[in-house]
């Protein structure tokens, strides 16, 4: 199921916690929504929930209205949220057969359903447990289970991983990309290479505002401006090759990145890129090309860059 969010705003007091969003996520996709802690990205995914209604905008869930079709849609999302919160008291089984019946699913098939989220989730050696017994890890994979229990189509994961040590991080994020195949999965969380290991796309929110939406591929792009390259030419006088490269006109800048291997550092001008000219020179001048490498912006720089004021 699709999801389709318009101009959505949310307002406590004076303050925009979320100020005129507008994106979509399609069936089969995992899109990541990062930003700094108070961004807005919780109040966002509450509203998606309908947990919190909002001032202004629609969600709009396979083409119809949260505010029209509440009940109905509610039925299609699994939730996480942040903090997890999760009956103690209670062994893993009970919890969920309780979530289960909330959930209105037939009391014949909740046995099968409980099976399954066991095995999907790994909680098959913890499940007769009574939860406050359970590692952070466990715990997370008890609130997937709950939030899936019910087979929903839309999965809204709020810092997933958060907590979790290196090795549950990871089994975490391979749950959420395999389940990320069949379903829509948004998933907030501040930790940047949690979103370029999990999610095809990224949502980036600063002070309620979208301030990016693409892949880290495209991202990259966009913040990069100009081609940015280092390069390694063997054969030839370092400073007649520096010469030769700031002749050409597709270059905007050469710097040496290491003299002593005849390495270069090379903008393009914008709009443009230099690597087939530099190529065509080094055949004509009888040089080696031993290294082109781009040189790409760093996710954190992007986040940097759209997230501090």
């Amino acid at each position: 199921m699709d999801i389709k969010i318009q101009h959505l705003t949310k307002r406590y007091g004076s303050t925009r916690a979320v100020d005129n969003i507008s994106f979509e996520v399609h069936t089969g996709e995992i899109v990541g929504f990062l930003g700094p802690n108070g961004a807005g990205k919780t109040t966002t995914m509450k509203m998606i929930t309908n947990y919190l209604l909002p001032d202004e905008g629609e969600i709009l869930i396979d083409g119809k209205s949260m505010a029209e079709h509440a009940d109905e849609l509610k039925r299609h999302i699994g939730y996480l949220p942040e903090n997890n919160p999760l009956y103690t008291d209670m062994p893993v089984i009970d919890y969920l057969d309780y979530c289960a019946r909330l959930q209105g699913i037939k009391t014949e098939e909740i046995p099968g359903r409980i099976r399954e989220m066991v095995v999907i989730c790994g909680l098959n050696s913890e499940k007769h447990k009574k939860i406050g017994e359970l590692s952070k890890g466990y715990r997370q994979r008890v609130g997937l289970a709950q939030a899936m229990i019910h087979n929903p189509s839309i999965l809204i994961l709020d810092e997933p991983t958060s907590g979790l040590d290196p090795n549950q991080i990871i089994e975490i994020r391979k749950l959420i990309r395999e389940l990320g195949k069949e379903k829509t999965v948004i998933l907030s969380t501040h930790i940047l290479p949690e979103v370029e290991a999990t999610c095809d796309r990224i949502l980036i929110i600063s002070n309620g505002k979208l301030v990016a939406d693409g892949t880290s591929e495209s991202l990259r792009k966009q913040a990069q401006g100009q081609e940015v390259y280092t390069v390694r030419i063997e054969d030839g006088d370092a400073n007649e090759i520096f010469r030769a490269l700031q002749n050409l006109p597709t270059v905007g800048l050469v710097d040496f990145a290491d003299r002593s291997m005849n390495k270069f550092e090379i903008q393009s001008r914008p709009g443009v890129s230099s690597r087939r000219e530099v190529f065509n020179l080094c055949v004509s001048r009888r040089w080696v090309i031993t290294e082109m490498i781009p040189v790409e912006k760093k996710l954190e720089e992007i986040f940097r860059t759209l997230t501090v004021n």
